[in-house]
């Protein structure tokens, strides 16, 4: 049982995620993360307020159900299945992160100076979640989807809308990285 502890190949979680998607194919649905937000906001009630939230959001419940797999399989992955939580980082990356001021750069997946809970007593970092968050979601609506979407489902249909997008994602992604997060800390 020792490989479930170890990271598993590129062609195993490939085939995994190519069998998805032609299930999916087969059954005419399409992947993404971001529509279950449209979905959430729907069942809260959104559609008296904005006509793109009237729609039969009970024909997206098997999307739902993929994002509190996503939830469960994360809890499992860290609590059961993570016997060391380090990152196989550069160690020049780890040198740059920590003149940024990232202390467990490399020590864990989810630095401490974004993700805990100090973040919410910082005026900045939670104006940068705010507002990132935010970008996020515009993106994702303004773009037809999320990474996750159009990486994996659009590009799979050879759709080229899907193709610009990961090209985007791809950009600004570089862009965030060397610009903007050395200017942000």
């Amino acid at each position: 049982m020792e490989w479930i502890y170890e990271p598993w190949p590129w062609y195993v979680s490939g085939a995994m995620i190519a069998l998805v998607l032609f299930l999916l194919l087969m059954v005419g649905k399409n992947f993404g993360m971001s529509s279950n937000l449209r979905t959430m906001c729907t069942i809260c009630g959104a559609g008296n307020k904005a006509d793109f939230f009237k729609f039969d959001w009970k024909s997206q419940r098997w999307n739902l159900v993929v994002v509190v797999g996503a939830i469960i399989g994360g809890f499992i992955a860290h609590e059961f299945l993570t016997i060391d939580a380090t990152v196989a980082l550069n160690p020049k990356t780890v040198e740059n992160l920590h003149t940024l001021g990232f202390e467990n750069a490399g020590a864990t997946y989810m630095p401490n100076e974004l993700f805990g809970l100090s973040v919410f007593s910082d005026v900045k970092n939670l104006l940068l979640l705010v507002i990132g968050g935010f970008l996020v979601g515009f993106g994702a609506r303004y773009a037809g989807g999320c990474t996750s979407g159009h990486a994996i489902s659009g590009m799979s249909n050879l759709q080229l809308p899907s193709l610009i997008a990961v090209v985007g994602f791809f950009v600004g992604g570089l862009l965030m990285i060397h610009v903007l997060f050395p200017l942000l800390f």
